[in-house]
């Protein structure tokens, strides 16, 4: 066979189209498209348990992500006005913490607890809940009071600080989560 007449055979060859994207492949394709969601149940209304869904959901924000908080029972006293300044450590019943609980349960070390952790969140530049609920929202986090939560505790839209989202049910949070890349429960 002449060598021209071979690379002209290959010349006109057509190259193997791809084949179509399926299953798995066919879904993370998709989502590359789209932009990536984080659900997060923040249930807890403490100072140590404030920062995780805050600082999870900004980060998540800046990165171009959508968010959304859904605070339900004691988590609502981090989106309270009045409550979530006045968030507290309580050293009972906390294995991390370097007290026996038995020491922990004496009068007066909720406060002191409490006292040392905003003193080393100042000392490391670490910025208040009222700093971060700003950021957040700023950063357009959707912060959803729970509904039920609300009901229970006799809350209303007014104690919640500026920026909130209405009171929402948890089935319609489920609808947001159901679609999340991440959900966390904290």
């Amino acid at each position: 066979m002449p060598a021209n007449d071979l690379s002209d055979r290959s010349a006109r060859a057509e190259l193997p189209q791809p084949r179509p994207l399926r299953g798995a492949a066919h879904a993370a394709s998709i989502q590359s498209s789209k932009r990536s969601r984080l659900a997060i149940i923040a249930t807890k209304g403490s100072l140590d348990w404030a920062y995780p869904p805050l600082m999870l959901s900004l980060q998540a924000a800046r990165k171009g992500w959508e968010v959304a908080v859904f605070f339900t029972f004691y988590g609502l006293n981090i989106i309270h006005k009045k409550k979530h300044r006045r968030l507290q450590v309580s050293p009972l019943g906390n294995p991390a913490m370097p007290l026996p609980n038995l020491v922990g349960a004496m009068p007066g070390m909720t406060a002191l607890t409490t006292h040392m952790m905003r003193r080393r969140f100042r000392g490391r530049k670490v910025p208040s809940v009222d700093e971060l609920l700003q950021k957040v929202i700023n950063a357009g986090v959707k912060l959803h009071p729970c509904g039920f939560s609300i009901d229970v505790f006799g809350y209303s839209a007014e104690d919640f600080v500026p920026g909130c989202q209405q009171r929402l049910g948890s089935p319609d949070f489920l609808e947001f989560a159901k679609d999340a890349d991440v959900t966390l429960f904290v």
